[in-house]
């Protein structure tokens, strides 16, 4: 509320205080909430004609704050960033926003699943292509992706990893639209949902091209993706997300940005506009129980860099939480590298939207041998060794020449 210091509504000083508080009032209420003019808050008579001029200018304020809302500013809301998104690369925003829908709905079952009997084995003891036993919320989690993916519009065809196969939307559309293929991974660290521990969801999205086969599409490069990201649903519900930098004409080519849910207004909000892992850190992840399963290369560089003997001289430490989307989302922020040695993590669902974050936060993704995102995959569910994090460190890790653990051992716990 402001207060009319003179009665004469056409006083200069009060006119500017007026505008400021229009402006002030205007940029706070929500944009789908907000007036096309504002009444004067003060109970003076006014002219018709002065309230139009000054209900005009607050209404030009109102437009210049929404359209200047920009992908490097803090607590722009997600459906407001894909919008410069769908500028760029036409849909892609839109597809974005399908998958934020889904992963708002997911982040809150996974709340409450303990409440809502959603914990534990699916009903029917049923396992995915990998063998991996399914728990309810796996379940849950796909078909909500899929749900999401098929309403949007623009989504020919997506791809799971609970899934033997693709699933085909739409691969004829009506008009000259680009359509997208997506694949996922719908819940990463499942087995760990029983005990509240930080789960999370991994998507990549490509371009989908009409000439060519469903097999084609979905195999792709991960250096062809057009964006990838994840959902992390821990303490705070975040999606990262990270756009290509093939897609020029986007100002958030080339970025990996981070956006937090804000319970409140039930929308996720930019809250680090650009992710940058440090080139060191101090830090690796990875199943140390493992240790005398692993090859020489990788057990010599641990001995070295636990001991301080390693090229930054310091001594490191080990954290490793189990699920990946965790253990890379640490690695994101504070450096270091998270990886599984042996060919357990699948490529075309983690691997390559993963290494395509770490490059846009100028970090590296490699199976120990290969840039992941240069790998051409040859089938769905193809596995191999994942190492994820800061170049400096991931070049000395190589150094070591056998990391990748190639035995065909199977652990069950």
């Amino acid at each position: 509320k402001t207060t009319n210091p003179s009665p004469t509504i056409t006083s200069r000083s009060y006119i500017a205080k007026y505008r400021m508080a229009a402006f002030v009032v205007s940029t706070s209420i929500p944009w789908n909430q907000r007036p096309s003019r504002f009444c004067c808050p003060t109970k003076a008579v006014v002219r018709s004609t002065a309230i139009a001029a000054l209900g005009r200018r607050a209404s030009r304020c109102t437009k210049m704050a929404v359209s200047s809302s920009s992908a490097t500013t803090i607590g722009t809301r997600f459906d407001l960033w894909a919008q410069e998104v769908n500028a760029a690369s036409p849909n892609l925003g839109t597809v974005l926003v399908a998958i934020e829908q889904a992963c708002k709905e997911l982040g809150d079952l996974i709340s409450r699943a303990p409440i809502d009997s959603l914990l534990g084995t699916s009903q029917s003891n049923s396992k995915n292509e990998s063998g991996d036993t399914q728990k309810k919320l796996d379940v849950v989690s796909n078909e909500l992706l899929h749900k999401y993916l098929q309403q949007c519009g623009y989504v020919a065809i997506s791809a799971s990893e609970e899934d033997d196969d693709p699933v085909v939307f739409n691969t004829h559309p009506s008009s000259l639209q680009q359509m997208y293929v997506v694949v996922f991974d719908p819940l990463d660290g499942s087995r760990n949902i029983d005990a509240s521990i930080p789960t999370g969801t991994i998507f990549g999205i490509y371009k989908y091209d009409a000439k060519k086969s469903v097999q084609e599409n979905v195999l792709q490069k991960g250096r062809d993706q057009v964006a990838s990201g994840y959902a992390l649903y821990s303490s705070a519900t975040e999606l990262v997300v990270g756009i290509s930098p093939s897609l020029r004409s986007s100002p958030s080519a080339g970025e990996c940005k981070i956006f937090t849910l804000d319970r409140s207004k039930n929308s996720f909000v930019l809250t680090r506009p650009q992710v940058t892992v440090p080139p060191r850190g101090q830090v690796y992840s990875l199943n140390d129980a493992r240790y005398f399963d692993w090859p020489d290369g990788l057990k010599k560089y641990i001995d070295t860099v636990r001991q301080g003997h390693g090229e930054t001289g310091k001594q490191y430490s080990s954290r490793y939480i189990c699920s990946l989307v965790a253990d890379f989302h640490r690695t994101l922020l504070y450096g270091g590298w998270c990886a599984n040695p042996r060919s357990h993590l699948r490529l075309v669902y983690e691997g390559n939207p993963l290494s395509l974050l770490s490059e846009l936060a100028h970090g590296k993704g490699v199976d120990g041998k290969r840039n992941i995102l240069d790998i051409e995959p040859e089938k769905l569910h193809q596995k191999l060794p994942l190492f994820l994090g800061s170049t400096d460190d991931i070049a000395e890790l190589m150094k070591y020449d056998t990391i990748q653990q190639l035995s065909s051992k199977q652990y069950n716990v």
